[in-house]
């Protein structure tokens, strides 16, 4: 498949599961607000879903990937079978399993230990630690089965079958959503029940999504097999290539453990704000990000295992500018409409309009690192296809200390908004150092033509900026009204926004014409290894 048929799939289906998850957390915010309960429940689904993060989907898939489509498709000449990338994943899932039981069961005893780490100022409110503690167990197993479901996803990814790991997310949104509604129902307007419901809905979750992707797996014809674990030369180069991996893949998830550290220091319910405002952050990072990064992979590891550096760079170019081309005004619009979006979708019920004007000002400090965020994922590739995972480990260190460092200093002067802004900044960070190092070694370069393109993009930002700067005053009074107001305000909003920014961004030439046309062309199917060739010039 093409890379921009790849990123249609994946953004699609994460658009999906973003928009279930969106409802999802203005479910929440209404049933807990952002107080004692709202707090402990973000700080459990924080621990499984950040681990998932740095491990499953980030080291892992990073570190499997690339070495199954070897066994798949062949490597340096030699050929690739069916036969050799079965035995490679029934190998892996024999360790992994076990690696993950035991990892699971030793968190699930030490979680007192890790929630006083993360969390030591949840003692000084009256069960609330331990509230957090018990919520955190309920969660924790969702990071083996999801684990489990990563590698299924990679597995499928690698033969370019992007759809169920891309879908498989929305399973969760739903089950917290209908946990949160038997909540409802069972007890209305108790917090503890709720945060008892959706904690027990994080694991139910896992087990769903584990079922539908072995499904699909066995639907793609592959069948694997759970046999005793072996340490064989493919697995331990897997171990090599994951421990470096895990640093380097998720400098943004690490960032996350700091910032919950941080947040759980500052007055109750900063960071359930924090956690909702990223909610809105992750959106355009999920869609555009994820479908990215995890579409490039593959394809870029099979141009470098051919030697075909002219196909790898022109795969990373184009999908930088897909990148900038929409993470730009998203980031934008995002925090010149943050008041107008909070306040429409998150203020009512247990959650306070006060609220609503702080997690606005966090989503602006957030959106910041929008661009970064997204381009980090497209340019981590670059390194994990030619299984090199050690370089990124130094950037991302060099971006931690430095997050951590800039925490100490703005989190005292200015509390949780200043926390989301060292985030951002640290992520531009690390993107500009993994840019700087593939371009010293040649292995991408940022062209003449790409800067063009991206100079028109920031132009067509700007006038699109402009518009909703006006408009935002006339219609921020309406986005706090009754539910049609609120519909018709960010309607309105939304629609100005993207109509101005693509009527500029065709005038000032920053959309590619041959990038339309293939964005909007039907193809006939071909076979996938002939496929994956992105054919914009």
């Amino acid at each position: 498949m093409s890379l921009i048929r790849n990123v249609g799939t994946i953004g699609g289906l994460t658009a999906v599961s973003r928009m279930f998850g969106f409802a999802r957390d203005m479910i929440l915010a209404r049933v807990l607000g952002a107080g004692l309960a709202a707090d402990a429940f973000q700080l459990a689904f924080t621990l499984p879903n950040t681990f998932r993060r740095l491990f499953a989907e980030g080291a892992f898939s990073v570190a499997f990937v690339p070495l199954y489509s070897r066994a798949l498709h062949g490597h340096d000449g030699a050929p690739g079978s069916e036969e050799a990338a079965q035995k490679f994943a029934n190998e892996v899932l024999a360790v992994f399993v076990w690696v993950l039981t035991a990892f699971s069961a030793l968190a699930m005893l030490a979680m007192p230990g890790i929630v006083w780490l993360l969390a030591s100022e949840f003692q000084k409110v009256p069960g609330k630690f331990e509230l957090a503690v018990t919520l955190s167990r309920v969660t924790f197993p969702y990071l083996a089965l999801i684990s489990l479901v990563a590698m299924l996803s990679g597995l499928l990814n690698a033969r370019s079958r992007f759809a169920p790991g891309a879908a498989a997310p929305i399973l969760l949104n739903l089950s917290l959503i209908i946990a949160l509604g038997i909540a409802w129902q069972v007890e209305r307007g108790n917090d503890l029940v709720a945060a008892w419901a959706v904690a027990i809905g994080v694991s139910v979750s896992g087990l769903l999504q584990l079922a539908y992707l072995a499904w699909a797996t066995r639907r793609a014809g592959v069948r694997l097999k759970l046999t005793l674990p072996k340490l064989t030369p493919e697995v331990r180069r897997l171990g090599v290539l994951i421990l470096p991996a895990t640093f380097g893949a998720g400098i943004y998830q690490i960032s996350q453990l700091v910032d919950t550290f941080f947040a759980t220091s500052l007055p109750q319910g900063s960071l359930t704000l924090l956690k909702l405002a990223d909610r809105l952050n992750q959106m355009p990072l999920g869609i555009v990000g994820i479908a990215l990064g995890t579409a490039i992979l593959p394809m870029l590891s099979r141009h470098i295992h051919t030697g075909d550096s002219r196909e790898a760079q022109r795969l990373q170019t184009n999908a930088f500018e897909i990148a900038t081309l929409l993470t730009l005004p998203a980031a934008a619009a995002l925090a010149i409409c943050a008041p107008a979006f909070v306040t429409a979708f998150f203020v009512g019920g247990k959650f306070r309009p006060e609220d609503g004007v702080i997690m606005a000002q966090i989503v602006m400090a957030l959106v910041a690192g929008l661009p970064a965020y997204v381009i980090v994922k497209i340019l981590n590739p670059g390194f994990f296809a030619r299984e090199d995972t050690r370089t990124p480990v130094w950037t991302a260190l060099v971006s931690l200390i430095f997050n951590v460092s800039l925490n100490f200093y703005v989190v005292e002067r200015y509390g949780i908004v200043g926390l989301a802004g060292a985030t951002a900044a640290s992520a531009s960070l690390n993107c500009l150092l993994l840019y700087a190092i593939l371009h010293r070694r040649g292995w991408f370069h940022f062209t003449a033509r790409l800067g063009g393109r991206i100079a028109r993009q920031v132009l067509a930002t700007a006038a699109m900026s402009a518009v909703l700067w006006w408009l935002m005053p006339v219609l921020l009074p309406y986005a706090g009204g009754h539910v049609i107001d609120r519909i018709w305000s960010l309607a309105v909003l939304v629609g100005a926004g993207m109509a101005v920014f693509f009527v500029t961004a065709y005038l000032f030439g920053a959309l590619d014409p041959d990038l339309v046309k293939l964005l909007r062309r039907r193809r006939p199917k071909r076979d996938e290894r002939d496929d994956d060739i992105l054919e914009v010039q």
